[in-house]
């Protein structure tokens, strides 16, 4: 396994506090040529910490979604204003390595005057894609082969613009615009470009990539539907789903859970019912539909796994749900068709789930894991937008231990880690933390 990765906390909402940080596994033999790489990697920041944030999302007493606030731009680890310059020799061919460490907002990449080579998303290598610019959502990676052009007379600038297309448009907060200077001689002057119109601009599109490797996406065993909702519950509290209810973390960590628990553990039902928990056998081939019937788009993210990416488009205007405070009413549907996949799709692990619109996935149960599939926006997260894909438990049983070291960690926390999602034996879920009355729907409100 080689690619761009990044390191990130999952216990609460740590990673927003900087928990966090890239993660890059070279090849040793890349089947691009290139001269030197460069690393880009892009984070929102919030004056305020993480727990006090995720608790306006989920306090009871609410009456919608908190209001928005609007986070700063980080860039390599630094204010986005101060951004170092990457320096150009004319004529080499540099791999820039671009990845987004964002809780909640979207990045945009991009190099007046320059165009992009795609070859890779997410850790897989990619048929060349060439593009103007990268649109990045949480979590999302992209490697580019930007060709140095023939001249150093000019510098140039790079532009990272974070913004949210699901709040109010605010100027100098929403979006942010930050640029960098590309370097190709100290002494000459920067060429200026005109404002281009995003919507004039070539942006990488996954469903348009094809895999580098040529491995065929499978048809499909079995077909698991979800679909993306806010709810606000009997005591006021704005939780989502993804399945039947919100996730929340059971007592025992599922993957202890899978490997503790015997024959059970192809039982889904041994997980807990807040686990949202699908039961893949091994080698199974399982066709995955996200819908987002609501004003917000979704950074889908599945761990372990990278899944071909079968087909998009708009979900039935008659299913659509639009919760207050959003920055959509009816007459933003999407006017997108559907496009399936041709050749060979691409597989990538993190996947934008536009608002009013739907993704199918396929992915292959050859991983034997207890393999989380959740949104990578924070505050989703948190809220329950999540399920959990636990594929072969028997055969993990039979191919995998638990390290001794990470059993102590958790018993020092007084994390249980043996039996079913609270501890106990079989299906019996003394213990268990009542599950929340859901209400209507937010859009209902």
């Amino acid at each position: 396994q080689t690619g761009t990765y990044w390191l990130h906390a999952h216990h609460k909402a740590q990673q927003a506090d900087g928990l966090r940080a890239p993660f890059i596994i070279r090849d040793t033999k890349c089947p691009y040529e290139y001269d030197e790489e460069v690393l880009i990697s892009l984070e929102d920041w919030y004056p305020t910490e993480s727990g006090t944030k995720m608790a306006e999302v989920t306090a009871p007493g609410s009456t919608g979604p908190p209001p928005p606030t609007f986070p700063y731009g980080l860039i390599n680890g630094y204010n986005g204003n101060n951004s170092m310059p990457i320096r150009f020799v004319p004529g080499k061919r540099y791999r820039i390595r671009v990845l987004s460490m964002s809780t909640t907002e979207w990045w945009k990449f991009s190099i007046p005057g320059h165009k992009l080579e795609v070859i890779e998303a997410d850790g897989i290598m990619s048929e060349p894609h060439i593009v103007d610019g990268l649109d990045l959502a949480p979590a999302q990676r992209y490697s580019a082969i930007v060709t140095a052009l023939d001249t150093d007379e000019f510098n140039y600038i790079y532009n990272c613009t974070l913004y949210a297309d699901f709040v109010p448009w605010t100027p100098g907060m929403n979006p942010r615009v930050y640029t960098g200077l590309v370097e190709y001689n100290a002494h000459a002057p920067t060429k200026q470009y005109a404002f281009s119109d995003d919507r004039q601009l070539a942006w990488a599109t996954d469903i348009g990539m094809h895999a580098l490797d040529s491995y065929p996406m499978p048809p499909a065993d079995r077909h698991i539907d979800l679909t993306s909702r806010l709810y606000i519950t009997d005591d006021l509290r704005n939780l989502r789903t993804l399945d039947t209810l919100p996730y929340i973390e059971p007592q025992v960590p599922t993957l202890f859970t899978a490997m503790t628990t015997g024959s059970l553990a192809m039982d889904p039902r041994v997980y807990g019912p807040q686990a949202q928990a699908f039961v893949i056998p091994h080698m199974q081939n399982v066709e995955i539909t996200i819908k987002n019937i609501e004003g917000l788009p979704h950074a889908m993210h599945l761990h372990h796994h990278a899944f071909y990416i079968a087909e998009r488009g708009p979900v039935d205007p008659a299913e659509i749900e639009i919760a207050p405070g959003t920055n959509f009413t009816p007459a933003d549907l999407p006017r997108t068709t559907r496009r399936r996949s041709t050749g060979v799709p691409m597989r990538r692990d993190t996947i934008t789930v536009p608002a009013f619109e739907y993704v199918k996935l396929r992915i292959r149960g050859d991983l034997p894991s207890t393999a989380f599939l959740h949104c990578h926006t924070l505050s989703h997260n948190v809220a329950g937008l999540a399920a959990t894909l636990v594929i072969a438990p028997d055969v993990l049983q039979r191919t995998q231990r638990i390290p001794e070291d990470l059993i102590h960690m958790c018993l020092r926390q007084g994390i249980r880690v043996e039996g079913n999602a609270v501890g106990n034996h079989g299906l019996d879920f003394t213990g268990l933390p009542p599950v929340p009355i859901l209400g209507p729907t937010a859009a209902d409100n």
